[in-house]
């Protein structure tokens, strides 16, 4: 119902198709008496005169050879007059098939930009916690294939139902007010056809399904496999990986062959309950002809009848299938399309208004599903002060950078940028005031001025250069053939490590956000690098909130602040000196991390001064 509330927007082309329908089905049920007539005609060619049977198209017809057929033989002139208007019969169905299929298609497509509009725009709102439990490949499959199955509802479906109806429904009228017992004897093969139609479209339907999750499976494969490309060739595992997509691309072999094992003995079953049909109409009919009561043209027409309808009640499983399909792929996609974001808007939200720029954590606490991530954490970052995040692996430090953004929203406290609670601004006014750079960087495959310029395409050549100069990538750029034009790579594999997380801080701070939040993103970076690119930014975030999220020590014992997080919670908490002093976490990590390397060099210098 949802997708034919959809095609009726397009009210004026469904209009045009229907009506299409109507004629095209007209046109094709006069050829079966058109052809029965021109073989009694044939016959009277022996004689004088032609017969022919009662019905608007055999009047008119008797009307046109009465006119030209003056002086000439009749059943001559009648053959002429009704190959011409066997002609206009074939001409009149062609092009209505053409407009019936045209507009149907037409509709389907228009529903399928729609749909995929649609699902790209709810991809792009759906909140972090969705997209984290669920595999890209199979929303990929959800965008291709689903959106497919129900584009084509409205043609395989919705207008073939229309058609089925005009078609069969008058043809089989047709056949049983000519003659009852030859019609029934005619249409004895529908209800086998229609059945085993149907049984086999559902069989198929279902064995379809399977073969997409092989595809989707597939997907996945293919798809892990390109996104990790140098760690399959760093560990050579060709052959391994060749070998996983060959399992999943012989499963799908597998449902393919079932399918079209089923389809052709459906098919031979359909056509074997045609001819025997067929046989008993040439029997019974004949027998009748042979005794004078039915005319050789109306045994014609039974036979051309039955031929004509062959094709259509096979299209009921098709028709069948339709509705099951579109059904289904309509159920996954609308599934996704209902979605309501976790994360979203109030009614009454309003901008976020900048006066000072002090990001606040009051008692934030916070969990993955039933996993506590944070709990009671707060603290304050100020314009103009760093505050410094370190802890062990899992301690909750990446979640305070994604609550900053309102990637994710607190379970209980509440976070604040000049007293005002993030869940009270827009999203896109917040996010435009916080930069968050990450350790995982993405790269898109455009040119390093695009990728640099991603959050604001328009922003002229200075500002786009001042961002690498900052990030100390521009003298590296201006080395590349293509300067600033030069293509990166899918996923940034043309750039090292450090190239791409310099580019991703120079994606950031182009944009001048009011807090910037660098998540690990200096891990890849060497230790003389990471000082060139903190001195350079020394004078760009002197108005600006900084939050630095590092495992490595030297990153951050610049801070104005330091937090120490355990297992969620702000364990310790000062400047550099006084951490070392508490002689807590921060001083033992300090001995693990900066006491080995003092150690060594202190060693090397006393060994070269004894030499």
């Amino acid at each position: 119902m949802r997708i034919t509330r959809m095609a009726l927007q397009y009210r004026k082309r469904l209009i045009v198709g229907i009506i299409a329908i109507f004629l095209a089905s007209g046109f094709q049920l006069a050829i079966p008496i058109l052809i029965g007539s021109a073989v009694d005609a044939a016959i009277g060619l022996d004689g004088g005169t032609v017969d022919l049977p009662n019905g608007t198209v055999m009047r008119a017809i008797d009307s046109a050879t009465n006119v030209f057929g003056e002086g000439n033989n009749p059943p001559k002139t009648a053959l002429i007059i009704i190959a011409v208007f066997l002609f206009i019969a074939s001409v009149g169905r062609g092009m209505s098939a053409m407009f019936q299929n045209y507009m149907g298609e037409s509709i389907g497509q228009h529903i399928g930009y729609d749909l995929r509009m649609l699902y790209f725009e709810k991809l792009q709102r759906l909140s972090f916690s969705y997209h984290a439990g669920v595999h890209t490949g199979d929303l990929i499959t959800r965008g291709i294939l689903d959106v497919e199955g129900v584009r084509m509802f409205v043609q395989t479906a919705l207008l073939r139902s229309v058609f089925l109806v005009v078609l069969i429904g008058t043809g089989m009228y047709l056949m049983l007010s000519q003659d009852l017992t030859l019609g029934l004897i005619s249409l004895s093969f529908v209800p086998f056809v229609a059945w085993r139609a149907t049984a086999t479209n559902l069989k198929l339907r279902e064995n379809w399904y399977a073969l997409q999750d092989r595809l989707s499976a597939l997907t996945k494969v293919m798809d892990e496999n390109l996104g990790g490309i140098r760690v399959v060739r760093a560990f050579s595992s060709q052959n391994h990986e060749m070998k996983k997509f060959d399992v999943s691309s012989n499963e799908a072999l597998a449902l393919a062959n079932t399918q079209v094992g089923i389809r052709a003995k459906n098919i031979s079953l359909m056509g074997l309950a045609f001819m025997i049909s067929m046989a008993a109409v040439l029997w019974v009919g004949g027998q009748r002809v042979i005794d004078g009561e039915l005319r050789p043209g109306e045994l014609t027409q039974f036979i051309a009848f039955m031929s004509i309808l062959l094709e259509p009640v096979r299209q009921i499983g098709m028709m069948v299938n339709g509705y099951a399909r579109g059904s289904a792929t309509g159920g996954r996609l609308f599934s996704v399309l209902d979605l309501d974001p976790t994360i979203q808007n109030k009614p009454d939200a309003k901008d976020l208004e900048i006066t000072n720029g002090t990001l606040e954590f009051h008692n934030v606490s916070f969990g993955y599903e039933e996993e506590h991530t944070l709990n009671g954490v707060s603290f304050k970052a100020e314009p103009g002060h760093t505050v410094g995040i370190v802890g062990p692996p899992g301690s909750g430090k990446s979640t305070i950078a994604h609550l900053v953004p309102r990637f994710y929203d607190p379970g209980e406290g509440f976070i604040t940028i000049d007293g005002q609670d993030l869940r009270d601004v827009t999203i896109e006014s917040l996010r435009k005031a916080v930069g968050v750079v990450e350790q995982d960087t993405f790269l898109f495959t455009a040119s390093v001025e695009h990728n640099v310029a991603y959050g604001d395409p328009w922003a002229p050549d200075d500002r786009v250069t001042a961002a690498t100069k900052y990030a100390q990538l521009g003298d590296y750029i201006e080395r590349l053939p293509g300067g600033y034009d030069t293509l990166v790579g899918e996923r940034g594999v043309s750039l090292s490590g450090g190239q791409r997380q310099r580019l991703s801080i120079a994606r950031s701070i182009m944009l001048k956000p009011y807090i910037i939040i660098f998540d690990d993103s200096t891990a890849a970076i060497d230790a003389a690098t990471e000082q060139r690119i903190r001195a350079a930014l020394t004078d760009l975030t002197k108005d600006r909130a900084t939050i630095i999220i590092s495992h490595r020590l030297s990153s951050l014992m610049h801070a104005d602040e330091i937090l120490f997080i355990e297992a969620g919670k702000i364990v310790e908490r000062g400047t550099h000196a006084e951490l070392l002093a508490n002689g807590g976490h921060y001083s033992d990590l300090y001995e693990l991390q900066i006491r080995p390397s003092d150690d060594s060099r202190r060693k090397h210098d006393e060994g070269g001064l004894s030499q």
